[in-house]
Parts: C-alpha cells; structure tokens; sequence
C-alpha cells in the first residue's frame, strides 16, 4: 500500500469483527488503546503454524521441533526489524508491564553481590524520575523498587493542556538520577512526549533511560537507535497480534548486564547443584516454554503494519484524530483532556461530559454499537491532577474512519438531549 493513497475501507475488509452488528448498528470499534483488533493474516498465520508446525522451542532435533524454533526466531527477528533492532536485542514477554518489571527487578541495592553492573545497584541517595501521566505499568514497579532499595521517586509534572512541563528538566533529572522511565505517546491525554530533550538530559547525569512504547510502536514509525533510549517496552495486543506477548528492546550491552528475572529451563548454559550459568541475552530472559503461537502472531502483525507502511498509518490516525477533536469538540457539554491539536498527538482521545459520570455514557455509547473505555485507564495520577474521577476514552487505530467519529460524536449527542 506505500506510494498510495491509504485505503482504510481495503483495509478494515481484513478485519472480520468489524463487520459485526450490535443491536442492529454499524459496530464502531473505538478501544484500540487496550486492544487492536486482529486481521486475518495474523489468524491465518497462527491457525497455519499451530497446525502444521505445533512443538517446543528449544527442546528437541526432530523436524517439528526445527521448525517450531525456527518461527519463533523468525518472529524474534521480524519484531526487532520492525523497532529498528537487531534479534538479539529483543526479548519477548507477556506484555509490555512485564517488560518494564523486567528492568525494575534487574536493579538491586548497593550491597548486592549479584550484580556487577554499578548502574543497576540503587541506595539511599538514589533517584528515579517518571511523569505524572504513566500508565501504572510503569509507575508501580519503581515505586516498589524505591521501597525496596531506600531510593526516591520523583516525577515530571503536566501543564494544563496535558503536556509535560519540562520547566525544571534539569532540577528534576540531576546528579542524583539513577533512571528516568516516561511514556513516548499517553494512554489517556494521547500526549506525545519529546524524547530527544528528555534522554540528552538523562544522559548529562548518567542516567538510564526507560520508554513505554505502548501506545507508539503501533501507530507510529519508531527507531530504536534515533530515539537514544536505552530500553523500549511494547506489547503485541496493541498492534494487531495476540494477547499474551510482548517485547522489552535493550541496548546490547545493557542486556547482558541484567540478571534474569525468572529462571529455569531455557536459561541456562550450565547447572552445578548450587550454582547455575545463565545463557547470553535474550535467551537468559525467557524461562521455560515460550508463548509460541503468539510470537508467530506478533511477526506476522508486525509484517502486516510494514506492508501497511507506518508513515501512512501514522498519516491516517493524525487526519482521523484531527476530525475527532474537532467533532467532539462541537458537541455540547463535553470537555476534552489533552493537547487540543492533532500534531504530534495520539489518536486517544479521552473526555468527559457535563452532568454524567463516565460509566453512564459508556453504557449509553454500547447501546448504540459504539465500543469506547471508561474510567481512570490506569492512570489515577492524570485524573487527580485535572479533577476528574474518570473519563471516557476513544482510541483509533489503522481501521478506523469517519464513519466511527461520527457514530461516537452522534452517540454523545443523544445522552446530552436526552438528560438524566
């Protein structure tokens, strides 16, 4: 499809859900941010390998063993190319909040004899800095290593527009930082963050880099090498692939300075009765047997948004995003969070309407075949910092088109005329 004009109805054809019905309705799938849906290259792919190359990783010699590993690795390598990585780089998890327990779990305190690396060995003193508008994924896990270690957690605060305020960049990340961990693309605002300002920042300290790329590997186009992150954390459900399947990129040299997170079958080179030998990255990282049949998904969803091309992907969410502020943005009543422009931002769009608590119009929006997420979308700290218990979110993805804003705009439309 590069070199054309994006064909979202050609594309929405491969996508079998969105020809459902709801009470009689045009189905209009508006939570992508918590999942995408899959197209039928991805199924066919899955449905193919489970049936004619179904057998572990790792375990064998016979043919099907072979073959089963040698998708996986396919898979492995596919995912990295699509990131801008190379294979080794790439470590598949369950999902994005595993990949950033992953990084919290390697560091240790001072004392630790474990780990050999001083970057990763944290004490009283010690700082981590996040922001104010992170997915709970990537604040709980600091804030129990902080307990953990005796380090402090510190955060970037947000502007009144949902933008982070790096006004006191330099105070916050200082000599004390340890780590900085912030989300390139908001879950609930759709802000996207600057990463160029935060990392040359981090890196005048010595600090390590962390980046939730949740909601921009399947949006956007993402290189890992121009972004200058030292860890980059993503999950397959958001871009068209399986549940159940992840990936945390790291800088090589990096990787190989974590201690495993979970041990096991597959991670180790050499077993004595009280010592073991782990086996280099990315294998040290993956315990036992692998979510196979996902990671096949997740190289074929990765193969489908490249044929796609991400810079038209990204081009199509951008004009959609562009229409959807401004429809809703007519609409009486409703009051959006985030950045009010479309440059540079998301396609999550997060409000809430005067007179009516969240839950109440998602449930009036599902009755009309419109499929939004409401509530605080694991991210309690962005609701408390604009005053709001919760909101409603909608979130779009490469197949959604005008048709869907206008169902949602409609939809917001009937629960204000016809009140409580």
């Amino acid at each position: 499809m590069t070199g054309r004009r994006y064909d979202v109805e050609r594309v929405r054809s491969d996508f079998a859900m969105l020809s459902r019905r709801l009470a009689g309705r045009r189905l209009a799938y508006l939570d992508s941010a918590s999942s995408a849906q899959v197209p039928a290259q991805v199924l066919d792919a899955m449905r193919r390998h489970q049936g004619k190359h179904h057998a572990n990783v790792g375990r064998g010699s016979h043919t099907l063993a072979v073959e089963a590993g040698v998708a996986y690795e396919a898979a492995r390598a596919a995912v990295a190319a699509f990131v801008g990585a190379q294979p080794g780089e790439i470590v598949f998890t369950k999902n994005a909040t595993e990949a950033v327990n992953l990084v919290a779990h390697s560091f240790t305190g001072r004392d630790s004899r474990h780990v050999g690396d001083p970057r990763l060995q944290l004490g009283p003193g010690d700082e981590i800095v996040v922001t104010e508008m992170e997915h709970h994924s990537n604040l709980v896990p600091w804030q129990l290593l902080c307990r953990r270690t005796g380090a402090t957690l510190r955060s970037v605060p947000l502007t009144a527009d949902g933008q982070l305020d790096l006004t006191d960049l330099d105070a916050i990340v200082n000599e004390r930082t340890r780590l900085v961990a912030w989300v390139h693309v908001s879950n609930i605002l759709g802000t996207a963050n600057p990463v160029d300002v935060v990392v040359e920042r981090a890196r005048a300290v010595g600090a390590l880099t962390l980046l939730d790329g949740s909601q921009s590997v399947p949006h956007r186009p993402v290189d890992v090498r121009a972004l200058g992150v030292d860890f980059l954390a993503f999950t397959g459900h958001k871009m068209c692939g399986p549940t159940g399947i992840g990936a945390l990129w790291g800088r090589a040299e990096i990787l190989d300075a974590l201690p495993p997170m979970f041990v096991g079958g597959g991670t180790v080179a050499a077993v004595e009765l009280t010592e073991a030998t782990f086996l280099p990255p990315p294998a040290r990282f993956e315990a036992g047997t692998p979510p196979i049949v996902q990671a096949v998904g997740l190289g074929a969803a990765v193969d489908y948004l490249g044929a796609l091309g991400m810079t038209e992907v990204r081009r199509h969410e951008s004009e959609l995003t562009a229409y959807a502020l401004d429809v809703l943005g007519d609409v009486t009543g409703v009051r959006i969070l985030g950045p009010t422009g479309a440059v540079d931002r998301g396609g999550v769009i997060s409000f809430v309407l005067d007179g009516f608590r969240p839950d109440e119009v998602g449930r009036h929006l599902d009755a009309l075949g419109v499929q939004v997420r409401v509530g605080r979308h694991c991210a309690a700290l962005v609701c408390r910092r604009y005053g709001v218990p919760g909101t409603v979110r909608a979130s779009l993805h490469l197949y959604t088109d005008r048709d869907d804003i206008d169902a949602l705009a409609s939809a917001v439309r009937s629960i204000g005329r016809r009140g409580r």
